[in-house]
């Protein structure tokens, strides 16, 4: 048995904060999760992303490092080991860890393959479909389309497919059902010395919004909370109406909305279930006491929140911006189960990991440990956390044009995409970041409107606040904040040193010390 703990990285996408039954949500069903946060690890009710969309979100809880420290605001760069760009699991691979990823990548770029970061990059064959006895199905995006309805119809960008049904009855297998089933199998035959690092991202419950049964029947429909609306577009980003626009869903009932709603919650309740076979595979393996588990995902969703759905990149309501986040230690690692509410940052992540594994990770980065709140409820963490997003004029190559080249106008994603292309002015694609106290929010935008929220009085964001009188003093702070973290943040310096002249360089067998 290795002397270090084994990491389990159950990673998926585009799940709320909010969509928790522990914390407190009255349709959501996830009893595996409420149940190891009841007994023995712990959830972060405030945990904050630093980025609302998948690449760059990662990139910054893989090294604990902001966005803008190295410039990863897009889904089109990457982590690049050849410019000196490291991540948790090539540090943890370095370090004697055997490394295991299965699932969705938005990670490093796939040009330069996964050799450097993993020992398995797990992708199922014929022979494990017919060990498991399944067909495979298209993912939620693939297959037939006709979901979507005509063109010019209001689901066409809804995103809502609704029901999955296999055709024998059974689970809708996926790639997230193969990639779960991979892992569990991989849990159960690993014998090695190594201690192990298991890095599972699945795709769920990212939109398009469909689940099988029973999880797409489980969520009483009559539960399903109200949405978040705004009275006044006018003092909001001009990106949110433009995909309002875009997405034209203006007309929906609100049947429709809770539908779609309970559709996600059902996607999520999916997640928690195979959230608990892993549980049960790591039980079975003997690996369970000596794994630390972390649960988290990369960004929220708008699930109607505003009469939007998906996600934007530059705008941070807390449907996107934060996240479940739980995490069960090894055995041995001091833990009062239950709930913490210090402010806490995905960034923290990888402090974390490199806390409890021993590890020197060899560079600088901003994040965290989480290992103090876990005995002590009360301990201090962080003031504020920060999330950011966007881009300059003229930043082309940060507008995500790929991703519209590679579609067509009438794609999923066009109505956002569209507009983060457009150089029109003012920029809707605004450079913009998050400030986040316990109590307020503020917003700072390059070209539009800042924003300002009292999230006790106001927690659905939906009076914007800025310049308000009355409120001068909070935004005064959290600009100061603001650019306090911006200095302390703006750069990495690396440990390693450089010569200042060549002629320093000792000549062959001379020993530098003198």
């Amino acid at each position: 048995m290795p002397d270090r703990p084994h990491i389990v990285i159950f990673n998926p996408d585009q799940w709320r904060g909010d969509a928790l039954a522990h914390l407190g949500h009255p349709a959501v069903r996830t009893p595996n999760i409420d149940q190891l946060v009841a007994t023995e690890a712990v959830s972060f009710r405030h945990a904050f992303v630093q980025a609302t969309v998948c690449t760059p979100s990662r990139c910054s809880f893989m090294t604990g490092w902001y966005p803008h420290v190295r410039g990863h605001r897009t889904m089109h760069h990457m982590l690049n080991p050849t410019l000196g760009e490291t991540n948790l699991l090539k540090v943890l691979r370095d370090n004697g860890y055997f490394v295991w990823w299965g699932g969705k990548n938005d990670l490093v770029p796939g040009q330069l393959g996964f050799e450097e970061h993993c020992d398995v990059h797990f992708r199922p064959g014929p022979e494990d479909y017919e060990r498991w006895g399944v067909t495979p199905q298209p993912g939620s995006h693939g297959g037939d389309l006709s979901w979507r309805g005509p063109v010019d119809g209001d689901n066409y960008f809804s995103f809502y497919k609704g029901r999955l049904e296999a055709a024998d009855g059974g689970a809708w297998f996926d790639g997230d059902w193969a990639m779960v089933r991979g892992a569990m199998d991989f849990l159960r035959r690993y014998g090695g010395n190594q201690p192990l690092c298991m890095f599972l991202p699945i795709g769920y419950p990212h939109p398009p919004y469909c689940v099988e049964e029973p999880w797409y029947s489980l969520t009483n429909r009559d539960d399903v909370p109200p949405r978040h609306l705004y009275e006044t577009w006018d003092d909001k980003p001009g990106l949110l109406a433009g995909i309002r626009d875009g997405q034209r869903l203006t007309g929906w009932t609100e049947d429709r909305w809770r539908e779609l709603r309970a559709t996600y919650y059902g996607m999520c309740a999916r997640v928690d279930h195979q959230f608990g076979l892993l549980l049960g595979a790591l039980r079975d393996s003997g690996l369970y006491d000596g794994s630390a588990v972390f649960l988290f995902s990369d960004h929220g969703d708008f699930t109607g929140d505003y009469g939007l759905v998906e996600k934007t990149q530059n705008t941070f309501q807390d449907c996107l911006s934060r996240v479940p986040f739980i995490l069960k230690p090894p055995a041995g690692v001091h833990a009062m189960p239950g709930i913490r509410d210090q402010l806490v940052e995905l960034l923290d992540f990888p402090a974390t990991v490199y806390d409890l594994a021993g590890v020197d990770c060899g560079y600088w980065h901003f994040g965290r440990s989480l290992v103090d709140l876990l005995g002590n409820p009360d301990s201090d963490h962080r003031d504020a956390v920060f999330c950011e997003g966007g881009r300059l004029v003229g930043e082309v190559q940060a507008s995500e044009r790929e991703s519209l080249s590679a579609g067509t106008a009438l794609g999923l994603y066009s109505p956002r995409v569209a507009l983060q292309v457009d150089e029109s002015a003012p920029l809707r694609h605004t450079k913009a970041t998050m400030c986040r106290s316990d109590r307020f929010k503020y917003v700072r935008r390059a070209f539009e409107t800042d924003e300002l929220y009292d999230l006790l009085a106001d927690p659905g964001e939906t009076r914007n606040l800025i310049g308000a009188s009355e409120y001068r003093d909070e935004e005064f702070a959290l600009k100061e904040r603001m650019l306090s973290w911006y200095m302390e943040t703006c750069d990495v310096v690396p440990l390693e040193t450089d010569r200042r002249n060549f002629g320093n360089i000792p000549r062959a067998g001379r020993s530098l010390v003198q």
